[in-house]
């Protein structure tokens, strides 16, 4: 699961189900027969594989999650499901590694070492590169505007360029808890005002520069992968004004000719609660262009058509994603490989069970009425890449994609859990109120039809610091409109994105009893008559 998140608001919900008080569904008996596939034994033998250390933490755009989405795709092919993506099960992304093809930077006409001096980041220069060149910087403090403190008050930024720290915020107290929410609100304030202004270019002083290490010079030559969604080139093109980031050093040699440092700026920020903005006279010139080399990266995707002539046209797609951080970086560390096991080859796994048991069904003479898109996507650790490109370059149309069930870590118990009860019998179900009342009220009835869970919905919770909602595939889904289900165990620091999340410490009967549960939620969306109506409004609130 993804560590970054957005905030927003969400409705309460109750914390947990009770079947006891649920109407259940008259068992389906073809369901029941067909879920055996998905078992603890079939478990094994996917995640051993997929988290195995030969599979390299499966990190997206490496040999890793190449070799997964092939094991995938092989098994996809071997049951029989349709390769959807015009012949094929890969959905290719545009992935690309971007490399600093070159830069300079000179003051008073003297060059300046790259990597010693000053920094530029690749995935932030435009395709054209950049050059500018100015004898007066403006320097702007922590170009921040909030409440009585203004470092542009006074200040004329318009087509100039600036220089402001490179984070901080001079109003705070030493250890006050930063409010995401007002950080953000300041961060596009900010662009915004610098857009409206012109400004020619961005010089940030950071003390990362003076303290750069060698293995973070050579991730800098090796590049960075980005992926080119539309909303990526979209932050791209409003982000285009060229950037640089300087040692303290040599902002303190530009600070020479006004008789201060750094040091004594910042203390004089703080202490006074005063701008210090102002306009250095210093020649200053830079430029660099990148380079940009295509990385393999793909959603593998299988496709099994419903047997009904007009419900099939209707999609119900169910997702994990298999990428996972890849190697250590420590040379000194003893287990290089972050295995992934829980996060998330239980939830690829999951998705590879129920492609199993839908298709038995089908064979069988039993195929659900609804089409069915297997889905195991890529990035969710970069930052839901894999989702957010389908969402933009959907296989089968949004508007006859009925729901989607994510599964994303459900191999594990929890750190609220360990030691309770219901240890091995819960799962966090997230999301299911948030669009759709029907089917929230049908994952209940197939609960307490088939597999009698608990149903935790602490994560509904619009006061949850961790935002779970937002982090992970499904998430891609609901931004359209689309009903989401998002299955998880709730790990969170045990082993959580570290070598020891191993094939070892899963629970297989519960991985298979969650796959069930998502499995029977599937069979009654895939067979009902009707879809799941949409009326929420995206945070759990009755639309108006």
């Amino acid at each position: 699961m993804n560590k970054k998140f957005l905030t927003f608001g969400l409705a309460s919900l109750v914390s947990a189900s009770c079947f006891s008080q649920i109407t259940p569904l008259k068992p389906n008996q073809d369901a029941i027969r067909f879920s055996k596939a998905i078992n603890p034994e079939n478990a094994y033998k996917h995640l051993s594989v997929l988290a195995s250390d030969e599979y390299e933490g499966r990190e997206t755009g490496t040999k890793g999650a190449w070799m997964a989405a092939d094991y995938i795709s092989n098994y996809f092919k071997s049951l029989g499901l349709k390769a959807p993506v015009n012949g094929s099960y890969f959905q290719k992304i545009d992935l690309v590694n971007v490399t600093l093809k070159e830069s300079h930077l000179t003051v008073n006409g003297q060059p300046k070492e790259y990597q010693k001096d000053y920094l530029v980041s690749p995935t932030l220069i435009s395709d054209k590169g950049f050059t500018f060149s100015t004898n007066d910087i403006v320097f702007i403090g922590y170009g921040i505007k909030k409440d009585t403190y203004n470092d542009f008050a006074g200040t004329d930024i318009k087509g100039k360029v600036v220089m402001m720290f490179n984070g901080g915020d001079p109003t705070l107290k030493p250890g006050t808890k930063i409010d995401r929410a007002a950080y953000r609100a300041t961060m596009e304030a900010r662009a915004k005002y610098f857009a409206e202004n012109n400004v020619k270019a961005i010089i940030l002083i950071d003390p990362v520069v003076d303290r750069i290490t060698e293995s973070t010079k050579q991730a800098l030559k090796n590049g960075r992968v980005m992926v080119k969604t539309n909303a990526a080139l979209e932050a791209q093109k409003q982000n285009e004004t060229p950037r640089v980031s300087i040692s303290v050093a040599l902002a303190n040699e530009l600070f020479k000719a006004s008789n201060t440092t750094v040091a004594d700026l910042q203390k004089k920020i703080v202490d006074s609660q005063t701008p210090a903005s102002q306009v250095l006279n210093v020649p200053f010139s830079a430029s660099a262009a990148k380079t940009e080399t295509p990385v393999r990266c793909e959603n593998v995707l299988g496709y099994l058509e419903g047997s009904d002539p007009v419900l099939k046209k209707e999609v119900l797609i169910l997702t994990g994603h298999y990428d996972h951080i890849g190697l250590q970086t420590d040379p000194n560390a003893k287990d290089k490989v972050n295995n992934g096991a829980d996060d998330d080859g239980s939830g690829t796994t999951g998705v590879l069970l129920m492609a199993k048991a839908f298709t038995d069904a089908k064979k069988a003479g039993k195929g659900s009425k609804r089409s069915i898109l297997f889905m195991t996507v890529v990035g969710e650790e970069k930052g839901l890449w894999g989702s957010e490109w389908y969402s933009e370059h959907p296989v089968f149309p949004v508007e006859n994609t009925i729901a989607d069930l994510n599964t994303d870590m459900i191999g594990r118990t929890g750190e609220e859990y360990l030691g309770k009860p219901d240890s091995a019998n819960y799962i966090y179900s997230v999301g299911s109120n948030m669009l759709s009342s029907d089917l929230g009220k049908l994952s209940e009835q197939v609960n307490a039809t088939y597999t009698k869970m608990k149903l935790d919905y602490k994560y509904d919770d619009p006061k949850d610091p961790e935002q779970i909602y937002y982090r992970s595939d499904h998430y891609n889904f609901a931004k359209l409109g689309i009903p989401i289900i998002f299955y998880y165990d709730g790990m969170l620091q045990q082993d959580y994105h570290k070598p020891g999340d191993e094939v070892s410490k899963i629970n297989f009967p519960l991985l298979s009893k969650r796959a069930k549960l998502t499995y029977f939620t599937a069979w009654e969306l895939a067979n009902r008559p009707k879809r799941p109506v949409v009326d929420m409004d995206g945070k759990g609130n009755p639309k108006k």
